[in-house]
């Protein structure tokens, strides 16, 4: 059966050759490092998480190996996972082929009773509500695929909990997806204060990917409005385990949005090919605040997020059922 991206190309005759060519390369990937890692010694209770390009099936060639590695069990009272995990971080690094940088949000051991448990309150921290909302919107197992979909399942059902009411979005799960994207949002702020490196590609993801993965989340949940709260865990389940930008796709689909959805499938897909040249990728790393206004990458990058912007817009405000539910669940 085609996919939800297949179908949309189909109906508003744009094609997505860069985001196919991305699946491809990723599934290819993620068999190879699947292969490759289940040669490292493992605890029982340990699974290696791919996040980012792998979790959203968008890999190219200047694709980072972001990881995470999951354990269940007990922890310490700031969420510590005990020493001598296995396998390591230096362990995974050796077998990956471009490792994450050292951020403090990768590479480390997590705890997945942490990560469900610390939901809100002080002690559920930047890194952890991160953590969180990639495993949830984009992520993928490596190794240790029963433990990577019981710790899924969990989470899940800590957010759809007696809150929830049928016939509604469920709110606890749609304000912290909110939250991950104005979190996103200002931390971009914050880390240019740090320092100008990397603020021109950290600024076109946060008009694009960023973009995407939060209406990737947004959308479902709204569809939940047309689902008894039975139903929700199995929906929700089915829509976050594919790519975002099926779900994206889908929502254009099922609103009869299809020309709206082609343009912006379409500029995600052309931003995604030019990210796929390592001239561009270079040219936006170098972009700065004060010298943006002479790049070519920079103002193609701009003219992509706005096409990608105002075709999402269309269809939250201008399709038949989604304004209603924006008006009423997304800002209160």
């Amino acid at each position: 059966m085609a996919s939800p991206l297949e179908q949309l190309s189909a109906a508003s005759g744009r094609e997505f050759p860069n985001l196919l060519k991305a699946r491809e390369l990723t599934s290819k990937g993620l068999s190879e490092r699947r292969a490759r890692l289940a040669e490292l010694p493992y605890d029982e209770n340990v699974s290696i998480v791919l996040t980012g390009s792998w979790g959203r099936s968008e890999v190219t060639s200047g694709s980072d190996d972001d990881f995470m590695l999951l354990v269940t069990g007990d922890i310490g009272d700031k969420g510590d996972v005990r020493e001598g995990v296995r396998p390591s971080k230096a362990e995974v690094e050796k077998i990956l082929d471009r490792p994450p940088g050292d951020q403090g949000i990768f590479g480390k051991p997590v705890s997945s009773r942490w990560m469900i448990e610390k939901i809100g309150l002080e002690d559920d921290q930047n890194s952890n509500l991160t953590r969180r909302m990639l495993f949830l919107l984009e992520s993928v197992y490596a190794t240790g695929g029963e433990i990577y979909e019981a710790v899924y399942n969990e989470l899940l059902d800590r957010y759809l909990d007696q809150s929830v009411k049928s016939l509604h979005p469920p709110r606890f799960l749609l304000n912290d997806v909110v939250r991950y994207w104005r979190t996103m949002c200002v931390d971009f702020a914050g880390k240019e204060r740090e320092g100008p490196e990397k603020w021109g590609l950290r600024n076109a993801k946060l008009r694009t990917a960023r973009k995407m993965l939060f209406a990737s989340g947004l959308l479902p949940v709204f569809e939940c409005n047309d689902l008894e709260k039975g139903q929700m865990t199995e929906f929700l389940r089915g829509q976050l385990e594919i790519p975002p930008a099926d779900r994206i796709a889908r929502a254009f689909l099922n609103h009869n949005a299809a020309d709206p959805g082609g343009r912006t499938l379409g500029a995600y897909d052309d931003f995604l090919g030019l990210l796929d040249k390592e001239d561009f990728r270079d040219e936006l790393n170098a972009v700065t605040r004060e010298n943006y206004k002479g790049s070519p990458a920079f103002s193609e990058t701009t003219r992509l997020g706005e096409d990608l912007e105002q075709g999402l817009l269309a269809l939250l405000f201008e399709t038949d059922s989604l304004p209603k539910l924006v008006r009423e669940y997304a800002i209160f």
